[in-house]
């Protein structure tokens, strides 16, 4: 084996979903099926929200972001996780680092982007006269350049402690892609620091924009309560319901998988955990955000008729 980073293990074999051989292809015709609703459905809201004038507004300014967000996300290892279903998935030492960083990046700009688009529904459902100060242009780039600084510190952090194990003789990683927990296991080196900083990073990174979009969305919900129309308070309050279960979906999905010590659960467990903020969310994203939104469906209509004549 060669050495590269301190590592004794050049390259590692990831085990996949399953090993059953009957669930290979049925598994693999299912993720390859939601890895194109996801990268069509992200790619075509963000080509909507780039032709569009009227859409050039705060909040889809996030949902653009949002979208570019999970286009690149779900990239980063469903390709991989596909060729598992089709034969033995090996990824190099330096392939693995990679994957990790970036998974890290956009896994990490994910929860700050929600958390950015909830500070904007929450300003303009309870403070409406201050919209257009609160969320200038000005405001919104500094709320995206933030989160994604936040996204590369943390992804630094996770990354350079990643970096100080040495990988000995075990070089199977039970996931579909190179993630903390079960790369963890595999080290022949004192992994305590590496899980203090799961812990603190992790920590702050999911429980900071947990709060903020729930405590968000509260004052949000509390406002609806106060609309008078029942069919106003009805309407807004089934857009909030369904932005929460998937905000839950993801921080929840995460939290089971990484706020809890690396010896608890299984990781067959963990690995279904993983799919639903790997690959689920990212795919339901536009779909909650967007198509239940007259504002995306009057500028599909637009797009298409362009297209038509």
């Amino acid at each position: 084996m060669a050495a590269g980073n301190g590592s004794l293990i050049a390259e590692f074999i990831l085990l996949g979903l399953t090993d059953k051989p009957h669930l290979q292809l049925p598994l693999f015709c299912l993720f390859l099926v939601m890895y194109m609703v996801t990268e069509l459905g992200n790619l075509g809201l963000m080509i909507l929200i780039g032709q569009n004038s009227h859409l050039h507004t705060p909040m889809y300014f996030f949902l653009f972001n949002l979208s570019f967000t999970d286009f690149c996300y779900s990239s980063v290892f469903t390709p991989k996780m596909l060729m598992n279903f089709l034969e033995k998935n090996i990824i190099s030492y330096v392939g693995c680092m990679t994957q990790f960083y970036f998974f890290c990046f956009f896994a990490l700009s994910e929860c700050y982007v929600l958390t950015s688009m909830a500070y904007d529904r929450y300003v303009a459902i309870c403070n409406p006269l201050l919209y257009n100060v609160a969320m200038s242009p000005k405001v919104c780039s500094s709320l995206m350049l933030g989160s994604y600084l936040m996204a590369f510190s943390g992804s630094m952090a996770h990354t350079g402690c990643m970096l100080r194990l040495t990988f000995c003789n075990v070089n199977v990683i039970n996931h579909y892609f190179c993630d903390l927990i079960p790369v963890f296991q595999l080290s022949c080196t004192s992994t305590y620091i590496n899980e203090l900083v799961v812990f603190i990073v992790g920590g702050i990174n999911i429980i900071v924009p947990c709060l903020t979009i729930f405590i968000s969305y509260g004052f949000i919900l509390s406002s609806i309560f106060h609309i008078r129309s029942t069919e106003g308070r009805s309407k807004a309050f089934s857009t909030c319901s369904s932005h929460i279960i998937a905000v839950s979906l993801f921080f929840g999905s995460c939290a089971f998988m990484y706020l809890q010590p690396s010896s608890a659960g299984s990781l067959d467990v963990g690995k279904f955990s993983s799919v639903i903020y790997t690959n689920v969310v990212p795919m339901i994203n536009p779909l909650i955000y967007s198509l239940r939104n007259r504002d995306v469906k009057v500028a599909l209509r637009k797009t298409l008729s362009r297209i038509k004549f």
